[in-house]
């Protein structure tokens, strides 16, 4: 498999080379020359598929050309540690729990399987058996993907990771996942905003000067080994909705920052996953809905909510979903829809729902859950992504409510540990700075 960048000014890579550029030289992102259709006989048996072994299938139309299934294999069984189940939350309406793996995010899916394959590619070069040496991950988060991408890769032979988050815009027990670790992992407290980190690392990678001395890639979801096994999870949900016996054309609703986790779905999609459509949930940070409206895309500075993670001005994956439609905002309208609330809206939802069904939403699934409340039509089944375990946002989450919520221990662990962390500006070349001072 070939990638291509969005771009449309690189050339074309292999997925060793897209994996550890993690993006283009022309600051486009990476796509797969082709998208495989799966077969029927895929879905009509799914149901009985264990979630390693749906996944494996998606992997190999993905990488198979790649990586030698045995290994693909073994990357996906490892990754996949945990399910992600389908909960009923109340008469057509489920939420699809992503929390249930080692930092309880969505995103250690990704992050673990991306930390693998660059792993494996460390030590094959692409099948060679000729090592590239110490690679050096770049990942600007606003949550969850630093946590997981620091997590994925703790202890991984030849990666260093440097996480960028906004100092004081994440929850205390997302910026304690990440800067507690130490070992190979390196904090970066940014002075700014969520936007100002993905700009760092997007600069980054254009610098000749960082690139003549680190090996850098990216664990955000520009990265295809990021974003792609996103996809994993949906076609999951699926197996458990036909184990569940659930009718009705199926409907994604999916809380969206950067907007990798609709543009899994999507990849999905065109593989033949049996979905209707898909609701991308935005809080006021909304210039894909504004796009969706006026077909004018005006990217802008992000404002500050209770749903942090999708605190994104200008997401990175546009350009993706761009790409799969052609440039075509009336073909993205035909499989997309969207909605946007306000934190006194996302708030409500935690605290209704709560009332009256006895389940908890982080404010991003809140956020989600509302896009299918008011976007769902008669006979359709909704699924929500919930994205993150609540107690991840207990603040928010406990004054929601009025009340404390109970920390899973894997969590308390990290919050009784020392936090590790580096303050820097917002400027790139606070960063360069930084960087090159490493090397002495």
């Amino acid at each position: 498999m070939r990638y291509y960048s969005t771009g449309k000014m690189a050339p074309e890579v292999s997925l060793s080379q897209a994996v550890k550029n993690g993006l283009a030289p022309d600051r486009g992102l990476y796509m797969p020359e082709r998208i495989v259709r799966l077969p029927e006989s895929f879905y009509s048996g799914i149901g009985s598929m264990t979630f390693s072994g749906i996944a494996s299938v998606v992997a190999d139309a993905f990488f198979g050309d790649d990586i030698p299934e045995d290994d693909l294999h073994g990357i996906v069984d490892d990754t996949l540690s945990f399910d992600t189940p389908l909960v009923k939350v109340e008469d057509g309406i489920y939420s699809l729990e992503l929390f249930h793996g080692p930092t309880l995010a969505f995103k250690d899916v990704g992050g673990r399987f991306m930390a693998r394959m660059l792993s494996w590619f460390i030590g094959h070069d692409g099948g060679t058996g000729q090592g590239t040496g110490k690679v050096t991950v770049l990942v600007a988060t606003s949550g969850d993907t630093g946590s997981a991408v620091a997590n994925g890769f703790l202890g991984v032979d030849g990666i260093d990771v440097i996480v960028l988050y906004p100092s004081g815009k994440v929850s205390d027990i997302q910026e304690k996942q990440f800067t507690t670790l130490g070992r190979n992992i390196t904090a970066l407290e940014v002075d700014g905003s969520f936007d100002d980190c993905q700009r760092i690392v997007k600069s980054a990678f254009m610098d000749e000067d960082l690139r003549s001395v680190f090996t850098l890639t990216s664990a955000n979801s520009i990265n295809v080994a990021r974003f792609l096994p996103q996809a994993f999870y949906y076609f999951n949900a699926y197996a458990h909705a036909v184990r569940m016996g659930l009718d009705g054309e199926i409907v994604f609703s999916v809380p969206s920052g950067n907007f990798g986790n609709l543009t899994a779905g999507l990849f999905a999609a065109r593989m033949g996953l049996p979905v209707s459509r898909f609701i991308a949930a935005n809080n006021v940070n909304d210039v894909f809905l504004e796009y969706l409206r006026t077909g004018i895309y005006r990217p802008r500075a992000s404002v500050r909510t209770i749903a942090n993670a999708m605190d994104v001005g200008d997401p990175s994956n546009f350009a993706r979903i761009l790409d799969l439609y052609g440039g075509s905002v009336e073909a993205i309208r035909r499989d997309i829809s969207g909605c946007r609330y306000t934190d006194d809206e996302i708030r409500d939802a935690v605290r209704s729902v709560h009332d009256r069904t006895g389940y908890l939403l982080d404010p991003h699934g809140a956020c989600a859950f509302l896009g299918l409340k008011d976007g769902l039509k008669p006979g359709q089944t909704g699924i929500f992504l919930e994205t993150a375990h609540p107690a991840k946002f207990k603040d928010t989450v406990g004054e929601i409510l009025g009340e404390e919520i109970s920390i899973p221990d894997r969590l308390r662990a990290f919050l009784d540990a020392p936090k590790l962390s580096v303050k820097i500006g917002s400027e790139y070349l606070d960063f360069k700075d930084y960087m090159l001072a490493r090397l002495q």
